[in-house]
């Protein structure tokens, strides 16, 4: 029997300098790495438009919209996570020569096949650690419904919008968002079984 080969752990430090020259983005998982893989157009188009009704209406406010280049550092307590959402809106921003962000008031994830696992299981539960976090948004791709996972004085509550006419409000951070704007111009193509095309 054969001993197990040991995890060679990447710095924090390491890690954060490393991203800011790689090609591929990299999400951390307590001193481990792992590629992040490409998405479909659909994705694409839903967080696009995800960020510009977000940020057609935070103009002039405090708080402001980040799009999936941006990483959020979660600090579990026994070890330290960046993952990149999707979009996020944060209301009390990092100094701005960081490339993480520490408080995020919305967390916002595209759903696909491969992703679904992991943003509802794995990202939730790390996610709605950070004290900030007001409010998780699950979007679908391939129909117009949304899951929020909202912070209440008894823990997050679970909401369901559903259908184009929906609007999700986000009291949060002073806006509404329509579903209808999240998925203008999406096509409603349900994702084939064996995509090879990962989110």
């Amino acid at each position: 029997m054969t001993a197990a080969k040991k995890l060679h752990l990447i710095a924090v430090e390491d890690y954060l300098a490393g991203e800011l020259v790689s090609p591929i983005k990299h999400e951390y998982l307590g001193g481990v790495v792992y590629a992040m893989a490409g998405a479909r157009i659909a994705h694409n188009l839903i967080a696009t438009n995800t960020l510009v009704a977000a940020g057609s209406r935070l103009r002039g406010k405090r708080c402001r919209p980040f799009n999936s280049d941006t990483k959020v550092r979660v600090q579990l307590p026994t070890h330290v996570r960046f993952y990149y959402p999707d979009a996020q809106v944060v209301c009390r921003s990092n100094p701005a020569d960081h490339s993480y962000q520490d408080e995020p008031a919305v967390i916002v994830e595209v759903l696909s096949r491969s992703t679904r696992r992991i943003d509802e299981g794995e990202k939730k539960d790390a996610y709605l650690t950070i004290p900030s976090l007001g409010v998780y948004l699950l979007v679908e791709q391939d129909m117009p419904a949304v899951v929020a996972y909202r912070r209440t004085a008894q823990g997050f509550a679970r909401e369901i919008y559903e259908g184009l006419d929906a609007v999700i409000a986000l009291p949060e951070i002073d806006i509404d968002l329509p579903l209808a704007e999240l998925f203008e111009g999406v096509e409603f193509i349900p994702e084939p079984a064996d995509d090879d095309e990962t989110a």
